[in-house]
């Protein structure tokens, strides 16, 4: 795991250090499933084991992490109402539609969001029926230029100077495919979903190793894409 910066925000930009590496902090708790040791999240950040363990206890103190009885820090309740703040709640909104198309299709689906010049992931989700799948953490940032889901992120958007080929294709036929831009030898179809400002442009992303999987999910993907269209209206 790459060190989390204790002394800046993830632009480089300078701001509250006691700040950042309590942030710092909180997001390589949320990351860990197993939970993290005081030490653990000092070596991670940087800082001495004193440091990282006042941070965490004020972190529980408002209830973002919890200590467990083996010592270790995991995601508390405070976060749970923090992410559902996000947008509107639209990760939980869109959970069961995006649970179904993964499972109909035996591939790995997401929901991703434009953010400045990334493109971030804000589910994703694996099927629950094939023993072998794709997948990617949430939370995950790409390039906004990258990937079938960046270029249907940018379709979502007013036209701009310079942009690729294939963002006003998608703008006009509702979907695109690409092959080994983000990870070699993967294919990847996305789909916008269409929201109303100032919600951000937003798409469902199918991935898998096989074109014919996905060509063969395309309607099911522009279906549940009009489905979260209405459900996030």
């Amino acid at each position: 795991m790459p060190r989390a910066s204790a002394a800046a925000g993830p632009n480089g930009a300078p701001g509250s250090q006691t700040l950042a590496r309590g942030l710092a902090a909180l997001q390589l708790v949320a990351a860990s499933p197993n939970g993290l040791t005081a030490q653990q999240v000092a070596d991670d950040i940087g800082v001495h084991r004193t440091i990282a363990y006042r941070l965490l206890t004020t972190l529980a103190q408002y209830r973002f992490v919890a200590k467990g009885e083996d010592g270790r820090y995991r995601s508390a309740s405070a976060l749970a109402v923090l992410g559902a703040s996000f947008d509107n709640n639209v990760r939980q909104l869109s959970l069961p539609t995006l649970r179904g198309l993964a499972d109909e299709l035996g591939a790995t689906v997401s929901l991703l969001v434009a953010e400045g010049d990334q493109q971030v992931a804000i589910a994703v989700i694996v099927p629950t029926n094939v023993y072998y799948q794709l997948s990617f953490h949430e939370g995950s940032r790409y390039p906004l230029d990258r990937g079938a889901a960046g270029i249907a992120l940018l379709a979502s958007m007013p036209p701009r100077p310079g942009e690729r080929d294939l963002v006003p294709k998608t703008r006009q036929q509702g979907w695109v495919i690409t092959h080994g831009e983000v990870e070699p030898n993967t294919y990847g179809l996305a789909v916008p979903v269409r929201r109303s400002p100032p919600s951000p442009p937003t798409c469902i992303n199918l991935i898998s190793h096989r074109e014919d999987v996905v060509i063969r999910g395309k309607d099911a993907v522009i279906k549940a894409a009009k489905e979260l269209s209405e459900i996030l209206a």
